[in-house]
């Protein structure tokens, strides 16, 4: 069995598909960041521990995650992926147990979504075109 070249699709479709999941990564991923910010030290702190702790806890993880987003590395991408399996969790646990978390919990769910959806087709995408014999003409 030989090995054949995989067929990969024109430039002209992939630059659209990054650009714009490239945005989404982004904006969702800096949402993602002020929400657990903003619930955890404003809104709803935990009152039998130090918030700031409780806040790190969340928000360090993410933090590693800045380098990869600024520079729109896609292996970083898929990463993060992994990643935010953990803060999907957490948000449909919030959404499904707690009366009062029930709408943040939504709200992180789908802001998790649109990260991960968008993080990962970037790093197809983006790999894709990277991979390209097209690229440089």
């Amino acid at each position: 069995m030989s090995l054949k070249t995989k067929v990969l699709p024109p430039i002209s479709f992939l630059l659209p598909r990054i650009k714009i999941c490239r945005y989404l990564a982004v904006a969702s991923y800096f949402i993602l960041i002020l929400s657990l910010s903003a619930w955890y030290l404003i809104i709803h702190p935990v009152n039998t521990a130090n918030p700031w702790v409780i806040w790190l806890l969340h928000f360090l993880p993410l933090a590693a995650f800045i380098n990869v987003i600024q520079k729109g590395n896609p292996r970083g991408h898929a990463w993060l992926c992994f990643l935010l399996i953990l803060y999907f969790n957490e948000a449909v646990l919030e959404a499904t147990t707690v009366v009062v978390s029930r709408w943040y919990g939504t709200f992180n769910s789908l802001v998790i979504v649109v990260l991960f959806i968008s993080s990962m087709m970037f790093a197809r995408w983006a790999g894709q075109y990277n991979r390209h014999p097209d690229k440089n003409n």
